[in-house]
């Protein structure tokens, strides 16, 4: 091997969402005049994008107003809302449209590539990666980022070193990522990195055996906290997931993680109903009915339902006008406060995204260039900033990935 260092505009580490868009802007930004390499020690790229809403890609969210879409992330928040401004969830629709990819919004705002396949987003931004030039190489794990008198010097695990006069961290969460201990070796602090976005394990009759059923609305909170999200409820055959879970657990992550993810979840089944006038219309209107026999409620279905008679001991010939006092005030109790002892969290492999990271006041966020290390810029999840589920997370990577590319080409001059 030569030991002359080969000499890069940019190296990005990371080969995800962040960094795939950083690199594209970056390099279309030189109009071809830079040289640009995305490092990604993994064997694909975007492996996030492949995976995610379902292997549909939730791009990002119908959002629009930067004040409104910077209240979706419960860590960032209102140091968000001037990078919404120069790059916004518009602005990534207009990126992927004027690429063939068309978004879709669903009726929760979420927006999706109208094929439905995150393969589409995929082969957009490496085709958008081969036209801007960007070299690019998998395999490639970064062991050391030192400052030099013209750069930076990137050295890799197979023992190859490369010379570059900026660098892009895009590693993704810093719980299990290079990006953070690279980072700190360069000078940044960082926020203790936890999970985020993670379903409960709960053991609970009533659930037992229902996995697949979903409500939707639910309103759920942490028993002793402040904590509460709406949303829909996913029983699974661990315990419950789907958004009403998700959003608790983002908001919750620090908090939920210092009671090691023991806690009681309340669950209101029926948010802004009320199950108590529910029940005295029905024994006015189909006192000879089945309580049992079919959900008076649209969002309950019938299996839940059953549960819940069964667990306020009513007999399958019950009728509403039998229906006693305090059976009425068990199933009122059950629908609107009921309580679950969550015994832990999702496994690693279904946590999407970390908590923490570098911390912002480290980091310019017109530029995402780092304050202590000229050259130096973040992008994505390895900076302390998450969302809750919606496509937010992904706005964040494309928006940070934009404003580093394109400030890296002005440093280089372009």
């Amino acid at each position: 091997m030569s030991t002359e260092l080969s000499q890069y505009d940019l190296i990005v580490i990371g080969g995800g969402a962040a960094g795939i868009f950083g690199a594209i802007t970056a390099a279309e930004s030189m109009f071809g005049g830079g040289r640009v390499l995305v490092l990604e020690k993994s064997s694909k790229f975007l492996g996030k994008v492949k995976i995610s809403g379902g292997g549909r890609c939730n791009v990002t969210h119908d959002c629009h107003d930067p004040k409104e879409l910077a209240t979706r992330y419960p860590r960032g928040s209102k140091s968000l809302i001037g990078s919404f401004h120069r790059f916004g969830p518009s602005d990534t629709i207009e990126w992927f449209a004027s690429r063939g990819v068309e978004l879709k919004v669903e009726s929760d705002g979420r927006m999706f590539p109208t094929t439905d396949s995150s393969q589409t987003v995929i082969d957009c931004l490496m085709q958008a990666i081969d036209d801007a030039g960007v070299e690019h190489k998998t395999g490639a794990a970064v062991t050391s980022v030192e400052r030099t008198d013209d750069g930076f010097c990137v050295e890799l695990k197979s023992g190859e070193s490369l010379s570059t006069r900026n660098v892009l961290v895009a590693t993704g969460g810093t719980r299990s990522s290079d990006g953070g201990r690279i980072a700190e070796s360069l000078g940044h602090t960082l926020a203790p990195p936890v999970p985020s976005l993670f379903t409960f394990h709960i053991e609970s009759p009533l659930i037992d055996g229902l996995q697949g059923l979903s409500v939707d609305p639910v309103a759920t909170a942490a028993v002793g906290t402040k904590l509460s999200a709406t949303g829909p409820l996913l029983i699974t055959h661990w315990g419950m997931s789907g958004p009403a879970i998700l959003k608790l657990s983002a908001w919750g992550a620090r908090e939920l993680s210092d009671q090691d993810y023991q806690f009681t979840l309340e669950v209101n089944w029926l948010p802004g109903a009320d199950a108590a006038a529910v029940f005295s219309g029905l024994r006015q209107s189909a006192g000879k009915r089945s309580v049992t026999g079919r959900s008076p409620f649209a969002a309950i279905p019938k299996r839940l339902w059953e549960r819940f008679t069964a667990e306020a001991g009513i007999a399958a010939d019950t009728t509403w006008s039998r229906l006693s006092k305090d059976q009425a005030s068990t199933l009122v109790e059950s629908l609107h406060r009921c309580r679950f002892e969550v015994t832990g969290k999702s496994l690693n492999k279904d946590e999407f995204v970390t908590c923490g990271g570098v911390l912002l006041k480290e980091v310019q966020l017109k530029t995402m260039e780092s304050k202590v290390t000229p050259g130096l810029y973040f992008a994505g999840e390895v900076l302390d900033v998450d969302g809750i589920t919606g496509g937010f997370n992904f706005q964040h990577a494309w928006t940070t990935g934009f404003l580093a590319g394109n400030a890296i080409a002005t440093r280089c001059g372009y």
